[in-house]
């Protein structure tokens, strides 16, 4: 799943609270549903995305159990914690994502979400509307569960409870140079805090290292993007070269273009940050960049940390 960041305006209403420093979680013992505000019936948009908004598919999450349990142990080696941080409202996870358009980073933790939880709590994951919309991609990702990144899914989401994990840096994160392998790049794009602050709901912040080894990005070809037009013709950034199996060295812009190499991956959830409510805020730039800063912040001290546990250059 390639996440993209950028999402619309709401215009839900929530009590405020006074900082956006993490704090104890006052939150209940039950989980809570958010203060999204109620869409229309007539939203064709969530009516397109209702199958992804009613996964994952436990049959098929159960089908599929035995070949992502044996990736995640022995060919990525998944080490994932944090759990115990998670609020138990409905929140917003944030994170970087590595590896070309597969990323394994995020396939895992969602995979890993499955595992723990077994159907007991819902994440969402987001996928590019270009992925959704393909008709048997689309069909697979909606019964994982995953949903567009718009206002309106994610809304919908965090109102009948569940979680949503986004990865706002898109394809500058994804395709950043491996020498960035250990960088937490959102980006610059802010759109999520201004949702979470609308829908009432924490920013989890999730660490996570060694999905860049999976493919080597030799560089993230921004000229050549430019040359391209690519901004125009496919929105984005990047036309990255790559170093991969089965091609070597080649220009990567499909999906399918490489097999991901084994690698250890280790992941974190991190402290949760709990934001002012007031949906007034979402139009405070400075309130908004301070959230920011304090998110990106945070996931680079958590990469940090695991980065220092690797035995080895790569792949460890």
């Amino acid at each position: 799943m390639n996440p993209v960041g950028r999402t619309a305006k709401s215009s839900s209403k929530s009590g405020p609270q006074k900082t956006a420093t993490p704090r104890k979680n006052t939150a209940k013992k039950t989980r809570s549903k958010s203060t999204a505000a109620p869409l229309s019936s007539v939203d064709t948009s969530v009516e397109l995305l209702r199958e992804g908004l009613h996964g994952p598919d436990p049959v098929l999450m159960k089908k599929q159990a035995g070949v992502w349990g044996m990736l995640m142990n022995y060919y990525f080696r998944l080490e994932i914690a944090g759990w115990e941080k998670l609020p138990k409202q409905a929140s917003l996870l944030i994170g970087v994502h590595s590896g070309g358009p597969l990323t394994m980073d995020a396939w895992t933790v969602n995979m890993a979400w499955w595992r723990h939880f077994q159907g007991k709590r819902t994440l969402h994951s987001t996928a590019h509307d270009v992925l959704m919309q393909n008709k048997l991609l689309g069909q697979y990702f909606r019964r994982l569960g995953a949903i567009s990144p718009s206002r309106e899914s994610i809304q919908a989401a965090f109102r009948q409870g569940d979680d949503v994990i986004l990865w706002p840096g898109g394809e500058v994160d994804a395709y950043r140079k491996w020498s960035k392998r250990d960088q937490a790049i959102l980006g610059g794009r802010k759109g999520f805090i201004k949702l979470a602050i609308r829908s009432g709901v924490p920013i989890v912040p999730v660490a996570t290292v060694g999905g860049h080894d999976t493919l080597f990005v030799l560089s993230e070809g921004r000229g050549l993007a430019r040359l391209l037009k690519l901004k125009e013709k496919m929105r984005v950034e990047v036309a990255p070269i790559t170093l991969s199996v089965p091609f070597g060295v080649a220009l990567h812009l499909t999906p399918f273009q490489h097999i991901p190499l084994p690698a250890k991956i280790r992941t974190e959830l991190l402290e949760p940050i709990y934001l002012d409510n007031d949906p007034a805020r979402a139009d405070d730039e400075d309130y908004v960049n301070q959230v920011y800063a304090e998110v990106e912040s945070s996931i680079q001290a958590g990469m940090d940390r695991l980065a220092k546990r690797r035995r080895f250059p790569i792949f460890g």
